[in-house]
């Protein structure tokens, strides 16, 4: 029964790992990372993999409506990746612990990979890109000033250039800052130069 008890109490206490950053900015690829190295991701496969994600998104539907008050998932999440963007981590009730791998890309890179998104969808562009990269500087800097003032939170940036150019650094700080012995082979073997498109 102590066993029992000791499992449920320690499952009760695990943290959230979280994937977040800008769209295209590599976290559906740290999220199979994190996969292949031992860590199960909360995803419903909803969103299949297409031309812009060959190796799927790694989505959670539910996740994506946090703003609307979404949260009976928390509990699920405890001990498991899940991917959030950027713009929802403010939405996040306290409560739970997390732990938010952060993506970093270079700007020109992620508007291009968008508007190649959009091309494929036969979509414009709505905002041309020196626009586009004023808003998303700062709201990468709204968010990262929240991180900082959430007791319950820790976060660390990934590089996704760096991360396939030299992917063992970048592993091995995920897995210091996780502290779970990931299985780091499985996870270099993840990472994959000739999706990398959009280089500039």
């Amino acid at each position: 029964m102590k066993s029992i008890l000791k499992n449920i109490f320690k499952a009760k206490t695990e943290p959230i790992i979280i994937v977040s950053g800008l769209p295209r900015s590599g976290t559906s690829m740290v999220m199979k990372m994190l996969e292949a190295g031992g860590i199960p991701p909360l995803t419903d496969h909803i969103r299949t993999a297409d031309d812009d994600n060959p190796k799927g998104y790694y989505e959670f539907e539910r996740a994506k409506k946090l703003k609307e008050g979404d949260m009976a998932w928390l509990p699920e999440a405890q001990g498991k990746v899940v991917k959030v963007i950027g713009a929802l981590l403010v939405d996040l009730p306290p409560g739970y612990e997390y732990r938010v791998l952060f993506m970093r890309r270079k700007m020109d890179e992620v508007l291009a990979s968008q508007g190649k998104m959009l091309e494929r969808r036969g979509e414009e562009k709505k905002v041309d890109d020196d626009t586009m990269t004023v808003l998303f500087q700062k709201h990468i800097k709204q968010v990262e000033d929240w991180m900082k003032q959430q007791s319950n939170l820790r976060y660390i940036d990934v590089d996704y250039n760096n991360l396939l150019d030299a992917p063992q650094p970048q592993i091995e700080q995920i897995n210091r800052f996780l502290g779970i012995e990931l299985d780091e082979a499985a996870m270099a073997a993840v990472v994959d130069p000739e999706l990398y498109r959009q280089r500039k």
